[in-house]
């Protein structure tokens, strides 16, 4: 069962027990997904991979969404989105912790010679592609420089 149909069966689940907010956390993931599917130069299939960065850009929106909502003093609505932050992170692969990904910079950085903050661009090249979905580009940027430095 691919992710597509994974997510379409947990929002009949998700209305059989009246569970709002992974609802309409689902049904947002399962509009995404469509638009991916049916977009201009898509062959009518989501592959996991595609999904999976669907689901990244996803939750980092919202996590944005609720940093702005909380400096301007709405906790109410920065609750929902972190509420559907968690309901769509259920459906990523296990984040990595800092110390795997560190080991995971490491040998990136061994593969691509690497050497001095000059060559952040190739390295990040290969981390992007090759931790996709595990861990943030953020964090991804933050240990290269560190690596490099």
């Amino acid at each position: 069962m691919n992710l597509f149909d994974t997510i379409s069966a947990d929002i009949k689940s998700a209305m059989l027990a009246k569970d709002k907010i992974r609802l309409e956390a689902l049904r947002g993931v399962k509009k995404e997904f469509l638009e991916a599917k049916t977009a201009k130069g898509a062959d009518g299939e989501l592959s996991d991979e595609a999904a999976v960065k669907i689901l990244v850009k996803m939750v980092k929106q919202r996590k944005d969404s609720a940093s702005i909502y909380q400096e301007q003093n709405r906790p109410d609505l920065a609750e929902k989105e972190l509420a559907e932050v968690a309901v769509i992170e259920t459906y990523l692969p296990k984040q990595m912790s800092p110390e795997e990904l560190e080991v995971a910079l490491k040998e990136i950085i061994a593969q691509t010679g690497a050497t001095s903050a000059k060559d952040m661009g190739k390295v990040m090249g290969a981390a992007t592609k090759a931790l996709a979905g595990k861990t943030e580009g953020r964090l991804i940027s933050e240990a290269v420089k560190r690596l490099l430095a």
